[in-house]
């Protein structure tokens, strides 16, 4: 492995890289598609301090799966599995806490006013883009999946071609990126301030695991899902 190589590829082949990249705050979802040189440079590191980590993190062992070699139908029961049912029930917690911590501490400390107004919206967003995916692209993914197994013929979708969902889903991602992003911001990295109630500081700690969750979410669907659903849709539509 060498500078030269992209982030998104890097983390397709093995998923452990992720957590080198997310330690020093290198976008390895929706920005992955750039090389570690680029990267490092924009955040002021050295190229081999991340490639040093990186070799560390890969070393041979571990338990986590090769999701770049995982069949289509695997990848989505994955994602619905882990990620999806992951933000349903995180979503109930954060609305309950960021909407509390902004009610009872909002005139003090006015951002999480505005934290609470985005997190609302980023659950709105979530919950209708996991129903387009679980009632619309995923099945289509695992029928794919299967037609190539059985090699029984693949009719075209209702949608004409998987490329048109995929392109709204990861607008979508776009967007959910860019306001956790902006909570980020608004929170200070996450850091509650020292008049702290421990709900509030429980909340930022939810926040932020959420954010990591969505990063890992948005790789998996992005950079291994929807390449890998392209290439069979259109090797079975040939």
């Amino acid at each position: 492995m060498n500078s030269t190589n992209t982030i998104r590829d890097v983390v397709a082949d093995d998923y452990r890289a992720a957590a080198v990249f997310q330690k020093h705050g290198i976008d390895f979802c929706c920005g992955g598609d750039r090389p570690i040189a680029d990267a490092c440079r924009e955040k002021g590191i050295e190229d081999q301090v991340v490639l040093d980590e990186l070799d560390a993190a890969l070393a041979p062992g571990g338990d986590l799966p090769r999701f770049n070699a995982s069949d289509l139908d695997f990848l989505v029961d994955y994602i619905v599995a882990n990620h999806h049912a992951y933000v349903r029930d995180a979503i109930q917690s954060l609305r309950a806490h960021t909407s509390r911590v902004a009610e009872v501490h909002g005139e003090r400390h006015p951002e999480v006013v505005t934290i609470c107004r985005r997190f609302e919206a980023i659950a709105d967003e979530m919950t209708h883009h996991m129903f387009k995916e679980e009632r619309i692209l995923f099945p289509y993914v695992s029928a794919l999946a299967a037609a190539a197994r059985t090699g029984t013929a693949m009719r075209p979708a209702p949608f004409g071609t998987a490329a048109n969902p995929i392109r709204m889903m990861e607008a979508e991602h776009e967007s959910a990126g860019a306001t956790m992003a902006e909570i980020r911001q608004l929170s200070g990295s996450y850091t509650p301030p020292e008049d702290a109630c421990t709900t509030f500081k429980v909340c930022y700690r939810e926040l932020e695991a959420f954010e990591a969750d969505l990063h890992r979410h948005v790789h998996l669907e992005n950079n291994i899902l929807f390449p890998k659903a392209l290439r069979l849709e259109a090797e079975l539509l040939r």
